[in-house]
């Protein structure tokens, strides 16, 4: 049985992919079985190409493809209603973040005997990222904090880790991977973070501006907030009869 799946978006990553499910099979060793699931996010260069060649070599190794971009999150829920494990890894496809962080996301979880801890948040540390997009992020994740008091600097991370069915029981939306923290604790979960490595981008593009990321996380932000408020806890008890 498959105990934990590695889900990774990427976009026109033919430079960067190969390389980053080398280094996944590598740091979680220990974690065997485990699979990984690239989602080919309407890529028009070479990596789904890549990807279905090293599957011949790996068969722990599964594509799921979008003909059109949906964007990260769609990316990200397609490759979690593709998985088969109830433990899920993300880290983005442009080898940024570092597989080698990926015990240190899952291990809280699999340690928790309460089953209470829904989300292991990355956040990280020693950014390689331009001086403008440092900055940007600093001050969109400033804000965030201010008006959702989510406890997390730094929710656009794609080192995460979390329980398959509680990811699937949020609602879903267009850039909801930026507010998962919030999302979680509106479900009643309880959120650990851990620091993590950040790596310069060796090869390729941001598919993403910081101007695109402003306009579209301000109107996504209000929404999050009229989704916690219309949460309401009804405290939930299970008779068993």
């Amino acid at each position: 049985m498959v105990k934990l799946s590695v889900v990774i978006p990427a976009r026109n990553e033919a430079g960067n992919i190969l390389g980053l499910i080398d280094a996944i099979d590598a740091a979680l060793g220990m974690h065997r079985p485990f699979e990984i699931i690239v989602v080919d996010d309407g890529s028009t260069d070479a990596t789904a190409a890549l990807l279905t060649a090293r599957a011949k070599d790996v068969p722990h190794l599964r594509l799921v493809k979008h003909e059109i971009s949906g964007g990260q999150s769609a990316a990200v829920h397609s490759g979690v209603l593709a998985a088969t494990a109830p433990l899920i890894c993300t880290l983005d496809g442009d080898g940024q973040n570092p597989p080698e962080d990926l015990p240190k996301l899952v291990g809280p979880l699999l340690a928790d005997a309460s089953g209470r801890i829904g989300l292991v948040a990355g956040q990280r540390v020693g950014r390689k990222d331009t001086l403008s997009k440092r900055l940007a992020s600093r001050f969109a994740n400033r804000l965030r904090g201010w008006l959702l008091r989510d406890g997390t600097r730094d929710t656009g991370c794609g080192l995460k880790a979390f329980r398959r069915d509680a990811f699937l029981a949020l609602p879903y939306f267009n850039h909801m991977h930026r507010f998962l923290p919030a999302l979680f604790a509106r479900d009643g979960w309880e959120i650990r973070h851990v620091d993590v490595g950040h790596r310069p981008r060796a090869s390729g593009a941001s598919n993403y501006s910081n101007w695109q990321r402003a306009l579209v996380g301000s109107v996504d932000l209000f929404g999050v907030m009229w989704l916690l408020r219309r949460r309401k806890t009804v405290g939930l008890k299970v008779v068993v009869r």
